[in-house]
């Protein structure tokens, strides 16, 4: 079982910087792609940006050279670093992730994780 825990939400104002975390924990043996969603009220959850296993990255037009999405596979983590916030992008960024797990049996992955408010300010 993977679980995946977010953290650095909170709230800032337009033009300022956060920068959300999110680790994977559990018998993981390899993890594919993570990525950030988000999901504002009223709205559909959107892709932010999604970065592949060998670093290959794409973001949504929305976010592009504002975003950097990174990841660190020692510690099954991934990074979104907000620059430049603007109140559209106030939602709830989840994190996801798929890969493998070795549990007794080798068996694939698709988790997300339960959602950090990031609510910037006008």
């Amino acid at each position: 079982q993977v679980q995946l825990v977010e953290s650095g939400g909170g709230l800032v104002q337009a033009g300022g910087s956060l920068r959300l975390s999110c680790a994977a924990s559990g018998t993981i043996f390899s993890i594919n792609d993570m990525g950030w969603y988000r999901q504002a009220p009223g709205k559909q959850r959107e892709l932010v940006a999604v970065i592949s296993s060998v670093g290959s990255t794409n973001y949504a037009d929305s976010v592009k050279g504002r975003f950097t999405i990174s990841r660190d596979d020692a510690k099954n983590a991934v990074y979104l670093q907000m620059n430049s916030l603007k109140p559209e992008d106030t939602a709830v960024y989840y994190c996801t992730a798929e890969g493998v797990i070795v549990d007794g049996l080798i068996a694939s992955f698709d988790v997300w994780g339960q959602g950090t408010q990031v609510t910037v300010s006008s």
